[in-house]
């Protein structure tokens, strides 16, 4: 039935640019787990969500493949920047390609390394914040972020249901099980936030900084 809906959504919402179905299918093709790329219906989602919020400055925590970069810059106004922080090396030569073959080429930045690391060198107040990087250290990202997160901006983290593991109770040796509850609970106990969970996909956290 989850196959059957999903399909229908996708035959029923805006078309996936020809840009972007390139880069899902070679993701597929010559990546490891290439279920970590968004994908057409997340990703018109992205982009919506993009233009709802306006941001002039985005941060986004993970590019894998691009994809995700790719619909938050096609949401974005012209005056909007976008910087991406991706933590293995390997892929900073496709995504440099990548994002050059777009029309945003000149307003996507992408920083190499570790997201704890790269982010306190980023001297940016930030609109709106796409979390998907590690899982382990989603708490960590969300304690960098939020000081240089505007009043009124917004924090976007993905995976937040994280195949409904955060409804039972992981083993300990669950990293990432473990890592993503956290961040739960503690985004849920933070009253300089509101919150809201879509069940999209694998979950995918609204937080408004008020």
């Amino acid at each position: 039935m989850q196959d059957r809906l999903d399909d229908y959504i996708s035959r029923h919402i805006s078309p996936e640019p020809p840009l972007l179905a390139k880069t899902y299918r070679d993701t597929y093709v010559r990546h490891l787990y290439p279920r970590m790329c968004s994908g057409h219906v997340q990703g018109r989602w992205l982009k919506m969500l993009t233009g709802m919020i306006n941001p002039r400055r985005v941060l986004e925590l993970g590019t894998f493949t691009g994809y995700s970069a790719l619909c938050i810059a096609e949401g974005m106004c012209p005056e909007a920047h976008l910087h991406t922080v991706e933590i293995d090396d390997e892929m900073e030569d496709e995504l440099l390609e990548r994002f050059a073959a777009s029309p945003w080429a000149d307003r996507i930045h992408l920083h190499i390394g570790d997201a704890t690391e790269v982010i306190p060198t980023l001297a940016e107040e930030w609109d709106m914040v796409f979390i998907d990087a590690n899982k382990r250290h989603y708490a960590k990202y969300y304690e960098l972020v939020f000081p240089r997160v505007r009043k009124g901006g917004y924090i976007i983290a993905d995976n937040t249901l994280w195949d409904g593991k955060v409804a039972e109770c992981p083993q300990p040796t669950d990293a990432q099980s473990v890592g993503i509850m956290e961040f739960n609970d503690m985004v849920a106990r933070d009253s300089r936030v509101e919150v809201s969970i879509l069940p999209l996909r694998d979950g995918l956290t609204i937080i408004h900084k008020l």
